[in-house]
């Protein structure tokens, strides 16, 4: 029997009013669908002709499945070589480029593409969930790009949605292809902008746990940590809520153990499976405007000194935990929302069998040990040493990371360099 595709929305719950710091209620933002079930390239072809009647299609690779795997071609050839009317093999640099950006807009209008198709995951998501807002709006140069982005004190007073629709077929699990705002970094200043307008993001995700096998171990488990964060930091939220804290905690269910299978056996996949549809749950937790904490505003600033946002959660997370227990014990609460994480991890055997190995007790351990553990379980940094970061940046590291509209917004906020200090440090 063929295995049998589910569509279905990403999300069941409107966005909130705030989206990563951004006001959102006077914009339109997409409530993507995810596809899983059926292979990556029967999944595109069926929905290029039965969903959005596509029939000239760009696609942009990353430059690794495009030159080392088959991915690439069999995707071309099930949707068919006559419907493809470019292919971009070397993906997008780090940190978006726009002249990477404006680059592929001007391929996509030159071959009329009435859709944008991406395979793999990052830069490559980001890019194009701005290529598809160029076409829209006939952005061809960098100045014109600029009007656009959320920092801009000129943008036109009519802004047009994309009508190109973005299929995205992630590889990894950041979930960058659940969120609507984008990143991109101009070229002359090497300031990266966001870019959040109504319409933005993908109409379908693409999930295939199989494809994903090809996904280095390092980058596939650091971007699941990045979503445990996503998780624990919405749970951990003094702004949750009951439905956002079930949501939460069904992905950390879901993510935790299913990354524990993919360490121990590559070749799981219904592991994969697991963590990959954990993914739309904690970002869940962000388009619904509960904000994150500590941990994503420090990784915020550790990403343009060439840390992964994956691993910036790896190092960052336990010791925000420790640090929120530590400095909030004004506020029960911090410490109530800690142990539900903390009861939700022991509960799952292949969690609790990890932290039994590492000598933890339910009765001492914190959060913070309790991620410590896991994330040593599965061979990723846990010092800003591991990753070449020096202790001496940390005192100007620490005074950017105020900045960071998650900074306040942890539970213990974060209103003092010497606040950020005490917790890089910890993690020197």
């Amino acid at each position: 029997m063929s295995p049998q595709e589910t569509y279905r929305p990403a999300f069941t719950d409107p966005p909130g009013t705030n989206l990563a710091g951004i006001p959102i209620s006077e914009l339109k933002l997409p409530n993507p669908y995810i596809s899983y079930g059926i292979p990556y390239d029967e999944a595109c072809a069926k929905h290029l002709q039965e969903t959005f009647h596509a029939s000239r299609v760009y696609i942009v690779a990353s430059r690794s499945l495009a030159s080392n795997t088959d991915k690439l071609d069999r995707l071309v050839s099930a949707i068919g070589e006559e419907k493809v009317v470019g292919v971009r093999r070397k993906g997008i640099t780090p940190h978006t480029p726009w002249s990477e950006v404006l680059q592929i807009s001007a391929d996509c209008r030159a071959a009329k593409a009435d859709c944008v198709v991406t395979l793999g995951a990052g830069s490559i998501t980001d890019g194009c969930k701005l290529v598809v807002l160029c076409l829209a709006n006939g952005i061809r140069e960098p100045e014109q790009l600029a009007r656009y982005s959320v920092e801009s004190t000129d943008v036109p007073g009519a802004i047009a949605e994309p009508t190109v629709p973005l299929i995205t077929i992630p590889t990894s699990l950041s979930g960058g292809e659940y969120f609507s705002l984008a990143g991109g970094t101009e070229d002359s200043t090497h300031h990266k902008h966001g870019f959040l307008r109504s319409g933005m993001g993908a109409k379908l995700i693409i999930l295939d746990p199989d494809l994903c096998k090809t996904t280095p171990e390092y980058h596939w488990l650091s971007t699941g940590i990045r979503s445990v964060d996503h998780c624990v930091e919405a749970l951990c939220s003094l702004n949750g809520t009951p439905k956002s804290d079930a949501k939460a905690e069904e992905g950390l269910r879901l993510l935790v153990p299913g990354l524990l299978g993919c360490k121990a056996d590559p070749d799981d996949v219904e592991a994969r499976r697991r963590c990959q549809l954990a993914i739309s749950l904690g970002m869940g937790t962000i388009r619904a405007g509960v904000p994150m904490g500590g941990s994503h505003a420090i990784g915020h600033q550790l990403g343009p000194l060439g840390v992964a946002h994956g691993v910036t959660s790896c190092i960052m997370c336990p010791a925000v935990m420790k640090y929120n227990l530590q400095h909030g014990t004004d506020r029960p609460e911090i410490a109530e929302k800690q142990k539900r994480v903390q009861a939700v991890l022991w509960s799952e055997p292949e969690v609790a069998k990890v932290l039994e190995a590492a000598k933890l007790a339910r009765d001492k351990a914190d959060l913070g040990d309790l991620l410590d553990a896991i994330i040593r379980a599965l061979g990723l940094p846990r010092t800003l040493k591991e990753v070449g970061v020096a202790p001496d940046v940390i005192p100007a590291l620490s005074k950017r990371a105020l900045d960071d509209f998650w900074a306040p917004t942890n539970p213990v906020p974060l209103l003092k360099a010497e606040q950020m200090q005490v917790i890089l440090e910890a993690t020197a």
